[in-house]
């Protein structure tokens, strides 16, 4: 596996290689840095060159610049993306990941061959009873951040995307929080967490996309409504929305499950 740090402007993207074959992208959700993607990535290795990366902020990604909008995140990636390919690359990104990877490829369609977009919060396309209830949960999140700290801020983030961190692969053992889990959350919820709420596309935008566009949704997340806004994101391109295993998170808790359906939606 090679590390490095790319410079961009505002700050330096620590980033990872490994494994062989097509590029493929991972960007995690949350406050997730490299880490949380280390096992979906190892179970990949095998039959991808897969990147992973801390984005701006988070762990070795330094920044003197925070990032205020999707749209900086996108750029970052673009970046990255450019100093290790020059063909059009695999991307997969889960729930803000998911909205990263989508706004690059309408940013940069010639980067991207196929993205997957597992639960992206793409909240405009919610009816909007729905719609208010999904803007009001980060909403909840901010307040609850700067009232009570970041505790009961991300228990309220796992209650409305119903995370369970015990549901997971029996070889997979739970994460124990690291110096970087404060102060990564912390950039989550001052600084993405709006982004992410305030964010818009221009729709039309998706279905003239060069770019093969899948989304995703959970097995067992039906009843929250980022699951919606997958089904709803299928429905607006015509085409289906692909199961994956698991919940919101899987990703992280089924990374074995997640990496075998990855590769059969890539290579379907």
């Amino acid at each position: 596996m090679k590390e490095s740090v790319l410079e961009v402007p505002g700050a330096r993207l620590h980033h990872f290689v490994r494994g062989s074959g097509p590029l493929l992208v991972l960007i995690a959700g949350g406050f997730g840095d490299a880490t949380v993607t280390d096992a979906l990535a190892n179970h990949l290795a095998d039959r991808y060159t897969v990147l992973t990366y801390d984005r701006r902020g988070l762990s070795g990604s330094t920044t003197d610049s925070p990032a205020l909008t999707v749209a900086t995140h996108a750029d970052d990636i673009s970046l990255l993306l450019a100093t290790v390919t020059t063909e059009p690359a695999y991307v997969y990104g889960s729930s803000f990941g998911g909205l990263i990877a989508l706004e690059l490829t309408l940013k940069n369609p010639d980067q991207v061959g196929t993205v997957v977009a597992h639960e992206a919060p793409v909240t405009q396309l919610l009816p909007a009873p729905e719609r208010a209830v999904a803007i009001q949960d980060f909403l909840t999140v901010e307040e609850t951040f700067a009232t009570e700290g970041v505790g009961p801020a991300l228990s309220y983030y796992a209650k409305f995307l119903d995370l369970d961190p015990t549901d997971r692969e029996a070889d997979n053992p739970l994460r124990t929080p690291g110096p970087d889990h404060l102060p990564n959350a912390t950039v989550l919820l001052a600084h993405d967490t709006p982004a992410i709420r305030t964010h818009t596309f221009n729709l039309t935008d998706f279905q003239n996309s060069p770019v093969r566009i899948i989304p995703a949704a959970g097995q067992d997340s039906t009843h929250i409504w980022p699951n919606k806004c997958a089904e709803l994101l299928a429905d607006h391109l015509g085409v289906p929305c692909e199961p994956f295993p698991g919940g919101h998170n899987a990703y992280t808790y089924h990374p074995r499950a997640t990496a075998h359906r990855l590769h059969q939606v890539l290579t379907s």
